[in-house]
C-alpha cells in the first residue's frame, strides 16, 4: 500500500460491540468536499463480513429480546446523556466528511437526539392492550414483540439524524441490528454506535457492515434479517423496497421528494421570505425535505425580487466557517449532476434570474461550492421541476388563486412535504384539508415532526405502511400478538362439546 494511504484513517466495521477491520480489497476514500483532502478510507464489506455481522446480531438477539423493558430504557437513558455531552464532535465530524455548516450540523444532532429521548419511553411505549372477560372468562391482550435482527440503509445528507430514525427504536424495542450508512460520510455514524456501546448496550446488539449495491442487496436477501428501513434516492429506494419484500421482510422506504412552500400575500413577509430561502438552500439543498418549490400566489408574486436579492446576499463558504450559510456540495458528482440540471433548465425555456454555478470560494477552490440558483417561469415539464436537484437551486412558480397553487401540488407525483405561509387561519385549513402530501407546515418551511409522531410522508416519496418515528416506529419494529386466553378451575368438567365458532 502507498504510504501516504497508510496515514489515512481506514474506517472498521463495527461487530459484536468492537471494531472489526475488514479484509476487503475495495476501498472508497472519504474526501472533505470543501478541500477535496481524503480525510479516510472505507471498506466495502466482503459477504463473509456481511454474514458475520448479521449472525452476530442473530446470536445476540436471544438474549437482549429478553432483557427487561426498564434495562433498555437505562441505556437510551445513558446514551442520550452521552450523545449530548458529544453534540460538537459529531458536528465536526459532519462537516468534515459532508461539507453542511457546523451550526446545522449541530441542529442534525439535535433532531437525532430527539429520536434517542423517544426511545427512552420504551416502557411506556411498548406496553400492551388487554380487554378482560371479552367472552365469558376469556381475557383478550396484546402484546408487542421484537421481530429479530433489523437492518437499516443510510444516505448520506444525515449521517446522525437518519441512523437515529433506525436503530434506537428498534433496538429499545429488543431487536438486534446491522446497519449500513453511507460511504460517502461514515466517520459521524461511527461514532454514534461507539457512544451506544459506552451507554452499556451488550455485544453484538448494534452492528456496521459498508458497501454499496453488493452489500444493499445481501442485507435484502438474508434469510435472518426481519425488516429493512430505508431512507435515500427514489431509485434505490424503490429497488430496497422491492427487493427485501420479495424475500419476506417488512420494509419501509423514504425516499426522493419535490416539495412546495405556497406565499400568500397576507403571510408576514419577512418571516415567510426568510423561512422560505433557508428552506431552499440550506445544507446546500441537500434534504429531501427541502422546500425547493415556490408558488407564489396573487400579490406575493410581487415579492420575487426580494426574494432573489435576499438569496444573492448568502454566504458560501466552507461548513468550517460559523459565518456560512452555505457549505459545499457533498462530491464533485452530486455538483455536477446538479449543474446539468440547472442548464437543462435554461435550454427548456425557464427564466435563470440568479446562477449559482462556477462559484469559487477564496482559499478553497477545489472546493464543490455552488450559490443559491433561482428560477422563475418554471413549467410542470421542466427538467428542474420534474426532477430533484439535490443542490441549492429554488424554483418559483406562480397562481392567481390558492386553489390553483393546490391542485399544481397535487399534481406532482411526490407527497414528502408542503407548507403555506398565512395569516389567515381559513387559508391554513382550507390548505392541510385538501392538500395531498404527508406532512404539511403551516407557517414553517420544514414540515419535520417532533421525533414522537411519526414521518409521514407520502404518495412516491414513501414505499410501506409505516414511517420511521412516533407510534409507526413501534409498530414496524414489532410483531404483534394477539392472545386468546381462558383459564378453567381444577374440579371444572366442562358442558360438553360446542362445535360453534361462538365463545361462551
Amino acid at each position: 500500500m502507498n504510504q501516504a494511504l497508510t496515514q489515512i484513517p481506514s474506517i472498521p466495521l463495527h461487530i459484536a460491540g468492537k471494531h472489526h477491520a475488514s479484509t476487503s480489497t475495495e476501498w472508497r476514500d472519504v474526501v472533505n468536499p470543501a478541500t477535496q483532502e481524503i480525510v479516510a478510507r472505507v471498506p466495502f464489506s466482503t459477504p463473509d463480513e456481511v454474514n458475520l455481522a448479521v449472525a452476530t446480531a442473530k446470536e445476540a438477539f436471544k438474549t437482549w429480546r429478553s432483557t427487561p423493558l426498564a434495562a433498555r430504557m437505562r441505556i437510551m437513558l445513558k446514551y442520550q446523556h452521552l450523545i449530548r455531552e458529544n453534540i460538537g464532535a459529531l458536528a465536526e465530524l459532519i462537516t468534515r466528511e459532508h461539507g453542511k455548516t457546523l451550526p446545522d450540523a449541530e441542529g442534525e444532532v439535535m433532531r437525532g437526539l430527539e429520536v434517542v429521548e423517544h426511545a427512552c419511553s420504551i416502557a411506556t411505549l411498548q406496553l400492551g392492550e388487554i380487554a378482560e372477560n371479552a367472552a365469558t372468562g376469556v381475557d383478550v391482550y396484546n402484546i408487542y414483540q421484537p421481530l429479530g435482527v433489523g437492518a437499516g440503509i443510510t444516505a448520506f445528507n444525515f449521517p446522525v439524524m437518519l441512523p437515529c430514525f433506525m436503530f434506537p427504536i428498534a433496538i429499545a424495542c429488543g431487536n438486534t441490528f446491522v446497519l449500513k450508512p453511507s460511504e460517502q460520510d461514515p466517520s459521524s455514524t461511527m461514532y454514534l454506535v461507539e457512544l451506544m456501546y459506552q451507554a452499556g448496550l451488550p455485544a453484538g446488539v448494534l452492528n456496521v457492515v459498508h458497501g454499496g449495491a453488493d452489500v444493499v442487496n445481501m442485507l435484502c436477501d438474508h434469510p435472518d434479517i426481519k425488516a429493512v428501513s430505508f431512507i435515500g434516492s427514489t431509485h434505490v429506494g424503490t429497488h430496497v423496497y422491492r427487493r427485501a419484500s420479495e424475500s419476506g421482510k417488512r420494509a419501509q422506504s423514504m425516499m426522493g421528494a419535490k416539495n412546495h412552500c405556497v406565499v400568500l400575500a397576507d403571510a408576514n413577509k419577512e418571516q415567510a421570505i426568510n423561512n422560505l430561502i433557508g428552506a431552499a438552500f440550506g445544507a446546500a439543498g441537500q434534504r429531501c425535505m427541502a422546500n425547493s418549490v415556490v408558488v407564489l400566489v396573487g400579490e406575493a408574486r410581487t415579492w420575487l425580487p426580494e426574494i432573489v436579492a435576499r438569496s444573492q446576499a448568502l454566504k458560501v463558504g466552507p461548513g468550517s466557517d460559523r459565518d456560512a450559510d452555505l457549505g459545499p456540495m457533498v462530491s464533485k458528482a452530486a455538483m455536477q449532476r446538479a449543474e446539468k440540471l440547472i442548464q437543462a433548465g435554461v435550454d427548456e425555456g425557464a427564466q435563470l434570474l440568479l446562477d449559482g454555478r462556477g462559484l469559487k470560494v477564496a482559499g478553497y477552490e477545489g472546493g464543490n461550492f455552488m450559490g443559491p440558483t433561482i428560477f422563475s417561469k418554471v413549467a410542470a415539464s421542466n427538467s428542474v421541476y420534474t426532477q430533484e436537484i439535490f443542490g441549492p437551486a429554488m424554483c418559483v412558480v406562480e397562481t392567481d388563486t390558492l386553489d390553483q397553487a393546490i391542485a399544481f401540488i397535487n399534481a406532482n407525483p411526490n407527497g414528502n412535504g408542503t407548507s403555506i405561509f398565512t395569516s389567515s387561519g381559513w387559508a391554513g385549513r382550507k390548505f392541510q384539508h385538501e392538500i395531498d402530501v404527508g406532512q404539511v407546515g403551516i407557517n414553517v418551511a420544514i414540515p419535520v415532526p417532533v421525533a414522537y409522531f411519526s414521518f409521514t410522508g407520502s404518495r412516491a416519496s414513501k414505499l410501506g405502511d409505516l414511517g420511521p418515528n412516533g407510534k409507526q416506529a413501534l409498530y414496524f419494529w414489532t410483531q404483534t400478538k394477539t392472545v386468546t386466553a381462558r383459564w378453567f378451575a381444577p374440579d371444572d368438567g366442562g358442558s360438553g362439546v360446542n362445535t360453534t365458532i361462538s365463545m361462551k
